[in-house]
């Protein structure tokens, strides 16, 4: 009995292909992983070799996110209107040739905009890899494998980990931090070869009038013959056209702008306390437990890296927590859970940083601070805000939606890797940690809210539906 192109692709189960072709998409969310922790650890480097303040060295951390916003934001839909696979060719390509601008900058400057035309790369291929994703794996855990393929980002913190203390005990020197942005290259190339078989979306194609290969690569996928039906055919009235699309107005019409809201305002909160955080812990543990230590500049950064690595073990265990739980419990419940530890989390390191002595005296609550924040936040909102946007959206504006709900943010990320070297000087570690926390909690109150819960839910089932208040209701006729 023949299915309907949608229906078969909701009600497949998990092969050996779908596996590929998840790997392939979701390696480019390694690097970012790579990347966000690399950056922390050639960061004291950077400002040693170049005499940077506290100003020029929140701008440096900064311009790969600014440039993320620019991908995921203003050219993710050029997925919608380009299709997924052709943006997997080209975005990988301007992460390797900028990664080697970046390793050779001659000055601050010239690093600031190689970092920037990187982070465009990295933040266009969010709501590629997103959507392509939600479109080809079955109903049945989807939410499970969208949260497997955020976890390859921790897969990359811990690479980054292992090149940083690789690269810092073979050459102590401060210009190593050239050699730690220039290894992104080699596993981007990786990638970019494999990448080279990964088809198109066959949703994509079937809305585009390209039907014989959509039906190919459906029934590769699935045991079911399939047909293209008019409602796979259909595009949304939300759909723009030509250079309007970049700028999304279909985003904030009446029946999309909760969906709009819900997916870009928390992640948005959590990447301030997330990338400010997770950017300088070297630092914050370097200043909280080695300060006065009749230690080397390098000793130390060597000691803080070994650290940090540690306390990304957790960051593995979190993501693992929210792929076990995130069908059985939802999105929202998870996230929810999430946001109040990473608070918590956030509290201890703010107490801990201000008690007499600062956190040498205080290394058993130092540890506990960022076991929790790091555990919770992938056990959360980092793995749900990343999963939902490309559920909740309809398909032919899905990397439209994902693009700017990642492009939120990486402008939340800014704002935090910008400002969090300045106001540690100036307001001190303790006030800071405890603004954070605050954060989360918002973001704990609007995700409350807002309530979008696609658990359980084909992707047809989720776009066809209005909402209203904090249920679902069908479309009226």
């Amino acid at each position: 009995m023949s299915k309907s192109l949608g229906a078969a692709l909701d009600q497949a189960t998990m092969s050996k292909l779908h596996m590929k072709f998840w790997l392939l998409a979701g390696l480019g969310i390694m690097l970012d992983g790579f990347d966000f922790f690399i950056i922390g650890v050639a960061n004291p480097l950077i400002a040693e070799d170049f005499g940077t303040n506290a100003w020029q060295k929140g701008l440096v951390s900064a311009a790969a996110i600014v440039g993320a916003i620019f991908g995921a934001a203003f050219l993710g839909p050029l997925g919608d209107k380009l299709g997924r696979r052709r943006i997997f060719k080209y975005d990988l390509w301007m992460f390797v040739v900028f990664s080697i601008g970046c390793m050779f900058a001659p000055d601050l400057w010239s690093l600031v905009v190689f970092r920037l035309l990187l982070g465009v790369a990295i933040g266009l291929d969010y709501p590629i890899a997103a959507s392509y994703l939600a479109e080809v794996l079955p109903q049945r855990n989807r939410g499970k494998w969208l949260v497997s393929a955020f976890s390859l980002q921790a897969v990359g913190m811990l690479m980054g980990a292992v090149v940083g203390v690789v690269i810092l005990e073979m050459l102590p020197e401060v210009s190593s931090w050239r050699w730690m942005l220039g290894f992104g290259v080699l596993p981007a190339i990786v990638i970019i070869l494999l990448r080279r078989g990964v088809p198109e979306s066959p949703r994509w194609l079937a809305q585009n009038g390209q039907e014989e290969e959509a039906i190919r690569i459906v029934e590769e996928l699935t045991p079911f013959p399939v047909v293209i039906t008019d409602k796979d055919r259909a595009r949304s009235e939300q759909s723009s056209e030509g250079i309007q699309a970049l700028f999304q107005p279909q985003l904030f019409k009446p029946d999309m702008v909760r969906r709009t809201v819900f997916t870009s305002v928390p992640w948005f909160l959590m990447d301030i306390a997330t990338y400010g955080v997770g950017i300088f812990t070297p630092t914050l543990i370097a200043a909280m437990t080695f300060s006065g230590a009749n230690t080397t500049f390098i000793a130390d950064d060597i000691a803080s890296t070994k650290s940090t690595a540690v306390l990304d073990i957790f960051l593995v265990l979190g993501f693992v927590m929210a792929i076990v739980t995130v069908e059985r419990f939802g999105r929202i419940k998870i996230q929810l859970v999430g946001f109040a530890f990473m608070a918590i989390g956030l509290v201890i390191l703010g107490f801990a940083s201000g008690l007499p002595g600062g956190g040498n005296n205080n290394l058993v609550l130092v540890f506990i601070g960022f076991a929790i924040f790091n555990f919770f936040m992938n056990a959360g909102p980092n793995s749900t805000t990343y999963a939902l946007p490309a559920e909740i959206f309809p398909s032919d504006i899905r990397a439209a939606g994902h693009g700017f709900a990642a492009g939120s943010a990486k402008l939340g990320a800014a704002i935090g890797v910008f400002f969090f070297p300045v106001l540690l000087v100036s307001i001190g570690q303790a006030a800071l940690l405890y603004g954070l926390a605050a954060v989360c909690v918002v973001a704990w109150i609007v995700t409350s809210v807002l309530r979008i819960e696609p658990a359980g839910k084909s992707l047809d089932e989720i776009s066809g539906r209005k909402i209203s208040g904090l249920r679902m209701r069908p479309t009226p006729p």
